[in-house]
């Protein structure tokens, strides 16, 4: 996959500040406080800032967390992990491999058949309906 790569300002002139924030600067929003968090209608969720398909509706599922929650990425590949050491603690950060937006974390405590929870700021998503 060819990686899209943009100067810091075409980020900016393309995104709103909160995008922009969390996931050019792996930022994070207020849990419950995203708009796609309560979103239970059927269709694909997309990078904000490269439109890649990232999730379906399928997958969503409620963790009470207060982001987006899902327990598959849609395409193999789509999504690339990578180990993240910040506010003391050691995580597993989702970026979009497309475009490296930051997009939130996955965890090993998701439902069956993965076993996984990839938590997602809902201003990193793109939601289109089906």
């Amino acid at each position: 996959m060819k990686k899209i790569r943009k100067t810091e300002t075409e980020w900016k002139l393309q995104l709103s500040p909160e995008a922009y924030r969390i996931t050019r600067q792996a930022g994070t929003e207020k849990p419950f406080s995203g708009e796609l968090y309560r979103v239970t209608a059927t269709g694909d969720y997309h990078c904000v800032c490269c439109d890649s398909l990232l999730f379906k509706s399928g997958t969503k599922f409620d963790a009470g967390c207060g982001w987006p929650s899902f327990w598959q990425e849609a395409v193999p590949g789509s999504i690339e992990r990578h180990r993240d050491y910040s506010h003391g603690m050691i995580r597993e950060e989702v970026r979009c491999a497309k475009c490296d937006a930051h997009l939130g974390h996955v965890f090993p405590d998701g439902p069956e058949p993965t076993g996984e929870r990839y938590c997602i700021n809902s201003v990193a998503l793109k939601f289109y309906p089906d």
